[in-house]
């Protein structure tokens, strides 16, 4: 019984995301159901990536964040959310910071299918 007390416990996610210090550093915050909950800063701009077995889902909670596609954009603002299917390609640009919240699988690189120096294998 103990242990289920403890997965009740109440997550400030400001809190989370305000404790973050470097952009593109996503922060594992909880689980649900296989997936990671993770809050992230962003500014600049990510590479275009996709992820080959792994939906995607972004949640903007402060600021305003550019979706780039292959073929178009999406502007994200504050409280807005975009889910990015496996296999497509995107990228992330924010001019200012941002701040989300992402619902994905654990095994989901931040970087998707390419390595560089943002990519996050441990969170």
């Amino acid at each position: 019984m103990d242990a289920q007390k403890n997965e009740l416990a109440v997550i400030s996610v400001r809190e989370k995301v305000e404790e973050l210090e470097e952009y593109w550093h996503p922060q594992v915050i909880g689980e649900l159901n296989g997936q990671a909950v993770k809050v992230a800063k962003l500014k600049g701009e990510l590479v275009m990536n996709h992820h080959e077995q792994e939906d995607e889902m972004f949640m903007v909670l402060k600021g305003r964040l550019v979706i780039e596609f292959e073929d178009c954009r999406r502007l994200l603002e504050e409280h807005q959310c975009i889910v990015i299917p496996r296999g497509v390609a995107h990228k992330p640009v924010a001019e200012d910071e941002v701040q989300v919240l992402l619902f994905e699988l654990q095994s989901t690189l931040n970087t998707g299918n390419v390595e560089n120096e943002l990519t996050r294998r441990e969170l």
